[in-house]
């Protein structure tokens, strides 16, 4: 399945409760940034991480910011390409779909430091499982089938060691988010999965996840994943401050501190399209794109 029924009633219920949501500006601003992000986490850990960041780009551009939710990761390709949204959080792999949907108009514009070199983290719960030729007639989860760490680079280096999805797994499941790719292994609905290795690190942290039962047993190579990016169309100068804005984190001051560890970021640096060709490599070899 490509979403959790629970999922998309959540995320349907924070739609509607934060619809409109703006945080409080003075009353002179007259436009709206809009902003969204891939469901990859739950709807109340994307809102949580969005708050405070949402309160500084209101600070910095002097404008209101306005979040909006969306079901899936399809729902952001789309929102962007009919500038329903200025400005999203976006994967690697949806990224180049956003890219290509609009023609070369969706421009990234920063990127975390951690983005440059991200890995994707392999778990299971079972003894028999040591190495990648290990999963071959195993069942198997993914995050998103848009998700550039739950899926498609998984899926490439996957291939690389000789493990074929589509042939040698009994059985694909789509999680939904990597959150929910932990909770498919570890509740055996599985015998393994794939997920981005921040979300575990991070689930690990914060004792979500039983590591007496669930482990990694491999690691990727690293590539480049996430980004900000902006809609084709808006305006330069806007695009720049926001640039700006989020490369003015400033991890020595604590109030920036604490956005940045919320975005799991020890800086942000700028981006291009260029950073993204070797994922758009690997999604036509995968036949993931047209």
């Amino acid at each position: 399945m490509s979403s959790d029924p629970t999922r998309r009633a959540l995320l349907r219920a924070l739609a509607a409760a934060v619809g409109g949501l703006t945080l409080p500006i003075s009353s002179r601003a007259s436009r709206v940034l809009r902003v969204s992000a891939i469901p990859d986490e739950s709807p109340t850990e994307l809102q949580r991480k969005f708050s405070p960041l949402g309160a500084y780009l209101e600070k910095r551009l002097a404008m209101a910011v306005e979040f909006v939710p969306v079901s899936d990761y399809a729902a952001v390709v789309e929102a962007l390409a009919s500038g329903r949204v200025d400005l999203a959080w976006l994967g690697g792999f949806t990224f180049v779909q956003a890219r290509i949907r609009t023609g070369g108009g969706a421009e990234p514009l920063v990127q975390r430091v951690e983005d440059a070199r991200f890995t994707s983290k392999f778990i299971t719960a079972s003894d028999h499982i040591h190495k990648l030729g290990d999963l071959k007639g195993r069942t198997f989860a993914f995050g998103s089938p848009a998700s550039t760490s739950g899926h498609l680079m998984p899926r490439h280096f996957l291939r690389e060691a000789g493990v074929e999805p589509d042939r040698d797994f009994t059985r694909i499941a789509f999680s939904g988010a990597h959150d929910a790719t932990v909770a498919f292994v570890e509740a055996g609905r599985v015998d393994a999965g794939a997920l981005n290795a921040a979300v575990w690190d991070k689930l690990v942290a914060q004792g979500r996840v039983d590591t007496a039962r669930v482990r990694v047993f491999h690691t990727t190579p690293p590539y480049f994943d996430y980004n900000w990016t902006v809609r084709g169309g808006l305006d330069a100068g806007l695009a720049e401050r926001i640039r700006d804005a989020f490369i003015g984190l400033d991890p020595k001051l604590p109030a920036d501190k604490a956005i940045l560890e919320l975005q799991r970021a020890s800086r942000f640096i700028p981006t291009s399209a260029a950073n993204y060709r070797g994922i758009e490599a690997a999604a036509r070899s995968a036949g993931l794109l047209n």
